[in-house]
C-alpha cells in the first residue's frame, strides 16, 4: 500500500487568515493521523504565509507517523530541517514568491549542490528525496545526487488526465521504473486528487508515497475530513 501523507499548508492557511490559532494546526495533524493517514507534511516558505517555521517545531512533538518538510534549501531552511530532524526532507527549487511549487530539480546543474545538501541531512540520519519533473536523464542525475528518493512532479499528469488523456502517465511509470533500478525509492506530489489517484497508483509502479494537500482539503470542504482521508486510503490500496 501506497503511505498517504496529508500536506497541512491550507490548514495553516486558514488560520492565519483571521490572526488566531482556529483552525488549531496541531490538532488537525493529530486527527489526521487518528483518521488514519500515515504522515503529515508541510512545506514552510521564507515569508511563512501558510506554515510558519515554528509549526515545524510544535508539530515534532505529535507527528508519531512519517514527518516530512519539503522546501527549498535556503540556510533558513536547512537549520530549521536539520534542527527537527524530521522523518524526510524533500528538496523543492521553488522561487520565494511562487505560488506554489511549479517545477522539478535539474539534476544537472544543480548537481553539486545538491551533493552537499543532501549529505549533510544523511549524515543526520534524515532521509531525502528530492523534486524532479518525469524526464528520464533528470531521474538518472538524481541517482548521482545521494537522495533516497525522488518525488515525481504530477501537476502536467493531473492536468491532462482531467483532459481523458491517459497516455500521459507513460512517462511518471517510466520514470519511476527507472528509478527502481537505480536504487532510487519513489514518491509523488502535486494535483493529485480523489479523481485521479487510483489510476496514477495502478500505473506507477513502486509507489511508496504520495503527498496531497490542496485537493484533500477542498474535497473535505465537502466530504469531511475523516471521510476524504479513508476515500484515499482506499484508492492507495
Amino acid at each position: 500500500m501506497t503511505k498517504l501523507s496529508v500536506n497541512i499548508n491550507k490548514i495553516a492557511t486558514l488560520r492565519n487568515s483571521r490572526g488566531g490559532n482556529t483552525p488549531d494546526l496541531l490538532k488537525v495533524a493529530k486527527d489526521i493521523q487518528g483518521f488514519g493517514a500515515e504522515g503529515i507534511t508541510i512545506h514552510p516558505r521564507p515569508d511563512e504565509r501558510h506554515i510558519r517555521y515554528q509549526d515545524a517545531y510544535d508539530l515534532k512533538a505529535i507527528v508519531y507517523t512519517e514527518f516530512n518538510i519539503e522546501g527549498n534549501p535556503i540556510p533558513k531552511f536547512i537549520d530549521l530541517v536539520l534542527s527537527v530532524k524530521p522523518t524526510q526532507v524533500t528538496l523543492v527549487p521553488d522561487a520565494e514568491d511562487a505560488i506554489t511549487s511549479n517545477a522539478g530539480w535539474d539534476t544537472k546543474k544543480y548537481k553539486d549542490f545538491l551533493v552537499d545538501v543532501i549529505a549533510e541531512f544523511k549524515r543526520n540520519d534524515i532521509r531525502t528525496s528530492i523534486f524532479v519533473d518525469p524526464v528520464t536523464k533528470i531521474i538518472e542525475g538524481a541517482a548521482k545526487t545521494g537522495a533516497d528518493r525522488i518525488e515525481l512532479y504530477t501537476e502536467e499528469f493531473a492536468s491532462e488526465y482531467a483532459k481523458g488523456n491517459k497516455d500521459v502517465v507513460i512517462p511518471y511509470a517510466k520514470c519511476a521504473q527507472l528509478a527502481i533500478d537505480l536504487k532510487l525509492g519513489v514518491n509523488a506530489g502535486h494535483d493529485l486528487s480523489l479523481d485521479n489517484i487510483k489510476f496514477f497508483k495502478e500505473n506507477v509502479p513502486g509507489l511508496l508515497e504520495v503527498s496531497i494537500g490542496h485537493a484533500l482539503i477542498s474535497e473535505s470542504i465537502y466530504l469531511g475530513l475523516e471521510n476524504v482521508i479513508n476515500m484515499y486510503l482506499h484508492r492507495l490500496k
